[in-house]
C-alpha cells in the first residue's frame, strides 16, 4: 500500500495536479485553456484499464477482504446532485481535488495548507449533518 500511495503522489507532483493554477487553466475551457491535464486523465485511463482487465477481473476477491462490496446501482437524487456541487465548486475555485490537496500538503504547498483544513472542516460538517438528510 505503502509504494501505490507514493507512486500516486510522485504521479499527481510529476502531472502538475498539484499545481491549482494548472488545474484551474484546465477547467477554463472559454478562455486560455490548458489541455494537459486531459492527456494525464487519459494516461491514468490507459493505466487503469490495462490493470483492471489484466488482474482485477481474474480475481475470485479482493487480496485485502473477504469479497467484493460493490455499490448498488440507485437512481441520483439530491444529495448526490449538491454533493457533486459542491465538489465541483470547490476543485474549480481551488484548484484541487482531495488526492492531489494531501500531496500538495504533505509537500508544504501554501495554497493547500489552507485548501486541506477547509476540506476535513467540510467532510466533519457533512458527517454531522447527513443524518437530518437521510430518509
Amino acid at each position: 500500500m505503502l509504494v501505490a500511495g507514493a507512486l500516486f503522489g510522485v504521479g499527481l507532483a510529476l502531472s502538475g495536479m498539484t499545481q491549482p493554477a494548472k488545474v484551474v487553466g484546465f477547467l477554463d475551457v472559454l478562455g486560455d485553456w490548458d489541455p494537459s491535464l486531459a492527456f494525464v486523465m487519459l494516461g491514468a485511463l490507459a493505466v487503469y484499464a490495462g490493470a483492471y482487465h489484466g488482474v482485477a477481473v481474474k480475481m475470485v476477491r479482493p487480496s485485502h477482504a473477504a469479497r467484493f462490496d460493490l455499490p448498488r446501482l440507485s437512481s441520483i437524487d439530491g444529495p448526490l446532485l449538491v454533493g457533486a456541487a459542491i465538489f465541483g465548486v470547490g476543485w474549480g475555485l481551488g484548484g484541487f481535488c482531495p488526492g492531489p490537496a494531501l500531496v500538495a500538503f504533505g509537500a508544504g504547498g501554501a495554497a493547500a495548507l489552507w485548501f486541506v483544513p477547509a476540506m476535513v472542516l467540510g467532510m466533519l460538517l457533512h458527517q454531522l449533518l447527513r443524518p437530518r438528510f437521510d430518509p
